[in-house]
């Protein structure tokens, strides 16, 4: 009888909870929509995946009084905003937000591996020209680095940062000889590294573990979006303060990008995840639902339900 009695019990309280969430969240609220800047391969990303890319550089096709924060900035912003909405990089997704299914499926690893979750982006790097680095040191460390993300070591580091590693080639000591610069005492060298802040975190990881590899080169990270990626590498600002050996984006290079031969290259895959308030009653969305929030033809909860 004292068990029956418990289970009873135990439904009530579950009962009352989840009518207190239900009832805390007001679907006629106006939905808070926020976005990355414009330089954003995130951005582009995402626009690019709800069909709604002119809206990628050009932020008068949004809807009015949308907000503009960096991945953290909109992480953060969801977890206390009852009626807001962004999106993140699938490696930031925590417990704290609710990441929604895009087309009815889940965002995860598996999903994006298999191809059916839609909302996909490649993580790709791009180095300086072959005959542009400043001197032989520099470019062998740095054709190094990129033979070492090949490599399980490399595939190993990126999928503990939460990205999707590709298929690698052998061990970082299957092909260490290949590359005698890291031998060598590297310690008075710098390589920069720069681009997409979406692949900072695994930027550093990867520099971390290879740079006592290959003679303890130092790398210097400044990550300042993925416009910078080809910019500071083979573009404008190649031959600036601003100068990166390596630079990364979070997103197909452009026709505008195209850099000299063998110096673009892909690293890995993400997901890029639409997150809502865990109170939010909405645990799916397409991509026009989504192209309808940001563009305004869409402002409250209601008509989503």
């Amino acid at each position: 009888m004292k068990k029956i009695l418990l289970v009873f019990l135990l439904a009530l309280v579950l009962s009352v909870s989840a009518c207190t969430n239900d009832d805390a969240w007001d679907s006629s609220k106006n939905i808070t929509v926020y976005t990355r800047d414009t330089s954003s391969g995130t951005r582009a990303g995402f626009m690019e995946g709800i069909d709604f890319s002119d809206a990628a550089e050009n932020d008068g096709l949004l809807v009015d009084g949308f907000l503009i924060k960096d991945n953290t900035g909109i992480l953060s912003s969801i977890e206390v905003d009852q009626y807001g909405i962004g999106y993140i990089s699938l490696a930031s997704l925590n417990d704290k937000v609710k990441g929604l299914q895009f087309e009815g499926v889940d965002p995860t690893k598996q999903n994006v591996v298999n191809n059916t979750y839609g909302l996909k982006r490649p993580f790709n790097y791009i180095i300086r020209s072959l005959d542009d680095f400043a001197n032989d040191t520099e470019r062998d460390i740095t054709l190094a680095f990129v033979a070492f993300l090949n490599t399980s070591d490399g595939a190993d580091i990126i999928t503990n940062e939460g990205a999707i590693s590709l298929s690698s080639n052998g061990t970082w000591d299957d092909i260490k000889d290949q590359h005698p610069v890291c031998s060598l005492d590297n310690s008075s060298i710098t390589i920069k590294f720069g681009g997409s802040d979406s692949i900072e975190k695994i930027a550093l990881a990867l520099t971390e573990s290879f740079a006592p590899k290959c003679g303890n080169f130092v790398p210097e990270h400044e990550h300042t979006g993925s416009s910078d990626g080809f910019k500071r590498t083979q573009g404008s600002e190649k031959d600036g303060d601003n100068y990166k050996h390596v630079g990364f984006a979070s997103r197909p290079f452009k026709d505008s990008e195209v850099g000299s031969e063998g110096t673009q290259g892909q690293l890995a895959w993400d997901a890029i995840v639409v997150i809502v308030h865990k109170e939010n009653l909405v645990n799916n969305l397409t991509a026009e639902e989504i192209k309808k929030i940001y563009r305004g033809d869409f402002l409250t909860w209601d008509e989503l339900l």
